[in-house]
């Protein structure tokens, strides 16, 4: 008895190391996919061109027009501790998972960013000429066969995604100034009916504003008038260097942003408040190198 149970202790401990392996892999693999334009019709954008790890992972840029010009209609928003978020994007409740949402930037068309509408078939084509490529498959998904596929590039993607965790700033460590705290208390009072939770977001849809025509947010997809106008609420985790702000990205400052939720502080209430978000910056999210662009290797650089 002794005996088996050893073996099949030492059986689990095995198939979760083999799983640990398996994982690594998979999200080394998403991290090179996530930085390959070859994801692009045009071979000119990666999903990193819009998602800038200095930046949070978000744009800095109102918002980034696609590979065929056509300007965007969102703000590109920062992806710290994504994978704790669902729904994900700024107005679409369907869009639940990593792996699903990829198809959004990969493959949509309003509007077009990636621009591979019908074009999987050439991804893979374009990935599975590349011996690295194959390689990295066959480690991340050893259960199969070794052939790759779309569904297997959005899972790795969505894998590395999941690992953009943002928890270490000032504020995580406990190193808020006075000013800082006082900023804590005003965001308390004021925003946290929306801004809750350890991201500072309670990840649902809001109409601050009456609804624009040219984007009406989640009625797009409902089609249920209280939804005109509405967007998902989102992180305040590094918000200092996601700038500009809101989905349209037509607020430039934070002070803008906070006026537009008709809010209005004095110079020492703003500064307390610019504090304390500022004491949200991850610095170490922001150059973990374990995040960036991988090394030149697998017999292509990127």
């Amino acid at each position: 008895m002794l005996a088996l149970a050893l073996l099949t202790l030492g059986t689990a401990a095995l198939a979760g190391q083999l799983r640990q392996s398996e994982n690594t892999a998979r999200v080394e693999l998403g991290r090179r996919l996530f930085y390959d334009a070859d994801l692009s019709r045009d071979g000119t954008m990666a999903c990193a061109t819009c998602h800038e790890q200095f930046h949070a992972f978000a744009d800095g840029n109102r918002t980034h027009p696609g590979v065929t010009d056509e300007p965007g209609r969102r703000n590109v928003p920062g992806l710290g501790n994504v994978g704790l978020f669902s729904p994900l994007t700024w107005a679409d409740p369907r869009q639940t998972t990593l792996a699903g949402q990829v198809s959004v930037p990969v493959l949509g068309t309003h509007p077009v960013e990636m621009g591979m509408k019908g074009q999987e078939g050439e991804i893979i084509k374009r990935l599975s000429a590349n011996p690295c490529y194959r390689m990295l498959f066959a480690q991340a998904f050893p259960a199969t066969d070794g052939s790759l596929t779309y569904d297997r590039m959005a899972e790795a993607l969505g894998s590395f995604e999941a690992m953009l965790i943002s928890r270490s700033s000032p504020y995580d460590r406990g190193a808020l100034s006075v000013q800082a705290r006082t900023g804590q208390k005003i965001i308390r009072r004021d925003c946290a009916g929306c801004h809750a939770g350890p991201d500072f977001t309670d990840l649902r849809f809001h109409a601050l504003e009456a609804p624009q025509p040219r984007d009406l947010g989640v009625f797009e997809v409902t089609g249920k008038a209280e939804d005109k106008g509405a967007f998902r609420t989102p992180s305040l985790r590094n918000v200092m260097v996601t700038a500009p702000y809101f989905h349209d990205g037509a607020s430039p400052t934070l002070a803008a942003a906070i006026a537009r939720h008709g809010l209005h502080y004095g110079a020492p209430d703003q500064a307390a408040i610019e504090a304390f978000l500022t004491a949200l910056t991850d610095q170490g999210f922001l150059t973990n190198p374990a995040l960036s662009l991988p090394k030149p290797g697998c017999e292509k650089p990127l």
